[in-house]
């Protein structure tokens, strides 16, 4: 499933052979919530370098439902997408509804947003929601913790998620023996909160109970950058080196490269889509807030370096007015820009782990980025 080709330090270049195509890594995922990445076709999505999307389970199977969608042929032929898809547990959906939940050892139990109707969401029905999607990479049901709780809390959490790893392996094992036709990778997820030891317990119990994956969760979620990269500075180095490590939710570009430099292979973030149906852009020179009143009359592109479709046609004045008179081209091609830069990016961190430049890459895109446009 996954061949590391290359090392540059602790970088590195892999490659993911999944049901749906091959994934060059590291690699970047767009997030498609509800079948869709907000404001952009398939086609687009391809046409930028898209290699695989994150779908989103906790909103899949309420609306239009899992089954639903199983009976239309699966989540790839429901969006008209090709490629790989990646779908999350749920977890962190569970866990952005704080008090809205009861949390159980069976589960956990909420009202829909949709309808107000009372669902119960179990290590064996995200499986099961995720089968019927026909993911390619499925994610196992976990309890995400908040950085301010205790050392007792966050065990016992983490405890929880990795009774309900063995669970949700359990059940994919199930539903494989059932249906050979199944062709789905499973990856458990790490939690610990900000404790090392804890990470290192949960990562070795993930090992034992062995996933096609590992991905490193509650992160992201309030704790700060350093925290972060201290987090993930003590946990990679005992990763399995012949298997992919996913670092969920991180994040900006500062946060990918730092993941890079430390070992990780995959991410994912809604910053490059949200951010852009918002008016910022990610440059090769920073950040660029196009509803400042200094890009009004501006002929420039976006971003000098890039070559995305948003920039070779069109002015920092026009996105700007888009952005004011509140067109959805404006979303559109902000978003369009920002991913294609997010591609970019991961084919440029590629190439430099492969031909041993990895270290001087970071150097140059850091000065970009302290320009600050």
């Amino acid at each position: 499933m996954f061949e590391l080709i290359q090392n540059d330090g602790v970088a590195r270049r892999g490659r993911l052979k999944l049901e749906h195509g091959v994934v060059e890594t590291p690699v970047f995922m767009p997030c498609g919530t509800y079948g869709t990445v907000k404001g952009m076709t398939p086609l687009d999505l391809s046409e930028i370098g898209t290699q695989i999307l994150l779908g989103n389970t906790f909103h899949l199977m309420l609306r239009p439902s899992d089954q639903s969608i199983r009976s239309l042929g699966g989540l790839h032929r429901f969006m008209n997408w090709s490629k790989p898809i990646l779908t999350d547990s749920g977890g962190f959906q569970i866990f952005s509804l704080g008090e809205m939940n009861k949390l159980t050892e069976e589960g956990v139990v909420f009202r829909s947003p949709v309808n107000g109707d009372k669902v119960e969401l179990t290590p064996e029905r995200s499986i099961d929601a995720q089968m019927n999607f026909g993911s390619d990479i499925i994610m196992v049901l976990d309890d995400c913790t908040a950085p301010d709780k205790s050392e007792l809390e966050v065990r016992d959490s983490m405890e929880l998620s990795m009774r309900w790893a063995e669970r949700s392996k359990s059940r994919f094992k199930e539903a494989q023996a059932s249906n050979a036709k199944y062709y789905s990778k499973l990856f458990g997820i790490v939690q610990g909160g900000m404790h090392a030891n804890l990470r290192l317990e949960s990562l070795q119990r993930l090992r034992e109970i062995g996933f096609d994956g590992y991905a490193i969760g509650g992160l992201s979620v309030g704790e700060s950058k350093e925290e972060m990269k201290e987090t993930l500075d003590r946990l990679l180095p005992h990763m399995i080196a012949e298997a992919p490590r996913y670092l969920m939710g991180v994040g900006s570009p500062q946060d990918i490269v730092m993941g890079v430099e430390l070992g990780v292979d995959m991410f994912d973030c809604v910053l490059p889509t949200r951010n852009g149906r918002n008016g910022y852009a990610f440059t090769s020179g920073g950040v660029v807030k196009i509803r400042n009143a200094k890009h009004k009359s501006s002929d420039r592109s976006l971003d000098e370096e890039c070559d995305c479709y948003t920039c070779q046609n069109f002015s920092r004045a026009y996105l700007h007015h888009l952005d004011r008179c509140g067109e959805m081209l404006g979303s559109i091609l902000m978003t369009k820009h920002n991913l294609y830069y997010y591609h970019s990016l991961m084919a440029r961190l590629r190439d430099a782990i492969e031909h041993g430049t990895f270290r001087t890459l970071v150097e140059t895109l850091k000065r970009g980025w302290e320009k600050y446009d």
